[in-house]
């Protein structure tokens, strides 16, 4: 049983994610390691910092009012750092808004990992990140969306209209998606999102990246029998 858990470095080859899963020869980390982001002060340093030392996950999210990304986050907000320390692993969230939003963003969806902003997408475009979305048959649901499209767009609109500073929270057009990389320049893992509900699967994601546990993230009550 210890070798289903142990680190992976590999591709992802189940056919959800299959279309968004990159040959690791083709990231070109180098591109893209002196790169600023920014943190919720608006201080800036290279996107190298965030695996030097470590093994990172790090999540792109489409934007802010996203519902798909609101509800994704909120879900990472459940995995708890003990875990994390334990496989020495930093859980990273990167969005595409100013800096502004991330203190807002945080309380919003109660996550207290580390999330910063590449507000140019400078990173998300070097790395070949999608524009627009694709969907396809194998790609209609993500186990952390719980609002329906109809619903979930209210729900963006709302925030947008009643949020102080009013505005998109980055590129509505630009989608995401997630990586695992380091210690060092070493990418493990790459995969662009083709759509608002094609998120790697949070345990998934994790497992990939050694962590041993696997999280509940099922909003539904529990039955306990007597």
């Amino acid at each position: 049983m210890a070798e289903l858990f142990s680190p992976i470095t590999r591709q992802v080859s189940r056919e959800k994610f299959d279309a968004g899963t990159q040959n690791l020869k083709d990231i070109r980390l180098k591109d893209v390691e002196d790169c600023l982001i920014y943190d919720r002060l608006g201080v800036s340093f290279p996107f190298k910092n965030l695996y030097q030392d470590s093994k990172s996950v790090i999540i792109f999210v489409r934007n802010f009012l996203c519902y798909s990304c609101k509800e994704y986050v909120e879900d990472l907000s459940k995995v708890p750092r003990e875990a994390l320390e334990e496989a020495g692993i930093r859980l990273v969230v990167i969005g595409q808004s100013s800096h502004q939003h991330i203190e807002p963003f945080c309380l919003l969806t109660g996550y207290s990992h580390e999330m910063y902003v590449d507000p140019k997408r400078t990173i998300y475009l070097k790395l070949g990140m999608k524009i627009e979305e694709t969907f396809t048959d194998s790609a209609l649901t993500s186990p952390h969306v719980k609002s329906g499209l109809f619903m979930g767009q209210i729900k963006s609109i709302w925030r947008a209209m009643t949020s102080p500073a009013f505005d998109f929270q980055g590129d509505l057009h630009q989608q995401g998606g997630a990586m695992i990389v380091g210690p060092g320049s070493q990418v493990h893992f790459f995969h662009c999102d083709m759509n608002r509900l094609d998120h790697m699967p949070i345990n998934w994601l994790l497992e990939l990246a050694g962590v041993k546990q696997t999280f509940d993230f099922n909003n539904k009550p529990k039955i306990i029998h007597v």
